[in-house]
């Protein structure tokens, strides 16, 4: 099970820090990812960390903007986001992925939902004034 908290209504340059409950499969093991779609939109691939959390990557969109993180004692996945626009308001979805095919880094950048392991019901941002 995946359980996303800390959606909700931020202006314009804000910040929000959701997390990611997990359980029910051994979560250190798991590659990890954050997936938005916004409505009206097809999905698209946020960031992604490998299993130990040494590894990252991020949508070009996001970058320098968004943190990825875990917290593997925890069971816990992060995702920081600050300077927030207009443009990430979506509703995220924390994923998980077996690590078995995934590339070097460890961590996948897949955009469809169907394409990972396991998924939350999501979490509603939306950045306005």
């Amino acid at each position: 099970q995946l359980l996303e908290s800390g959606g909700g209504l931020v202006q314009p340059g804000g910040s929000l820090r959701l997390s990611c409950a997990v359980s029910g499969f051994a979560f250190s093991t798991y590659a990890m990812s954050w997936v938005r779609q916004a409505l009206g939109k097809g999905p698209e691939w946020v960031s992604g960390i490998n299993g130990g959390g040494s590894n990252t990557n991020y949508a070009d969109s996001v970058k320098g903007r968004f943190t990825i993180s875990r917290d593997n004692a925890k069971s816990t996945l992060y995702l920081q986001m600050n300077s927030m626009k207009p443009e990430d308001t979506a509703k995220y979805y924390c994923v998980a992925k077996r690590p078995d095919g995934l590339g070097p880094g460890g961590y996948a950048e897949f955009s469809e939902l169907w394409e990972y392991d396991y998924w939350g019901q999501g979490t509603q941002v939306t950045v306005s004034t």
